[in-house]
């Protein structure tokens, strides 16, 4: 690599990179071109050419108890903000308004990351994380993707482990397929 592409590497390293090289955990960057009109994780897991089930979103929803929470779920799941509240302690946790998203946590829709966000908001993961050998979540900007162990997450995030995701198909009232994560 020369010094110059180098440079260019270090000025793209987002809160997200700088926080697991301090924490000297092992990752890997995955970039992709940004299409504004699809931001999904479905998309986003073609474009850095995983399964939509090692394509983790991150969602910011609030407790009527804990305040601001960071759920983070496949791709192609539901949030099951019931379950979400059970495991949290809440009684009940909606998702905050998209326009809260960026100063509550100095991201952008389309690039949340439960790692190095404003605050240490408390993070809660899927159970079916642990299932894979990796999974992908986002870097902290649109275009770029963290591909990590999920234990290596929950080590850094000192994220609670739980079911709080449903099956894209899910029929319930209470769950929402947000694909604004990732």
């Amino acid at each position: 690599m020369t010094f110059r592409q180098e440079l260019l590497f270090i000025m793209k390293k987002t809160n997200a990179a700088r926080l697991l090289d301090k924490l000297k955990i092992e990752y890997e960057i995955r970039e992709y071109e940004v299409d504004e009109t699809d931001l999904s994780a479905g998309n986003v897991a073609g474009k850095v050419g995983l399964p939509l089930e090692r394509v983790f979103k991150t969602l910011v929803a609030r407790g009527d108890k804990t305040g601001v929470i960071m759920a983070v779920v496949p791709g192609g799941a539901e949030l099951d903000l019931k379950a979400l509240a059970a495991v949290s302690g809440n009684k009940r946790v909606e998702m905050v308004h998209l326009n809260e998203v960026l100063p509550l946590t100095g991201y952008i829709r389309g690039g949340v990351s439960p790692l190095g966000a404003k605050k240490n908001y408390p993070v809660y993961l899927d159970h079916t994380a642990l299932d894979q050998t990796s999974i992908c979540v986002s870097a902290g900007m649109r275009g770029m993707q963290i591909l990590l162990r999920p234990q290596d997450l929950v080590q850094a995030t000192r994220a609670t482990v739980g079911e709080i995701g449903r099956g894209a198909g899910a029929d319930n009232g209470d769950a929402m397929n947000v694909q604004q994560g990732c």
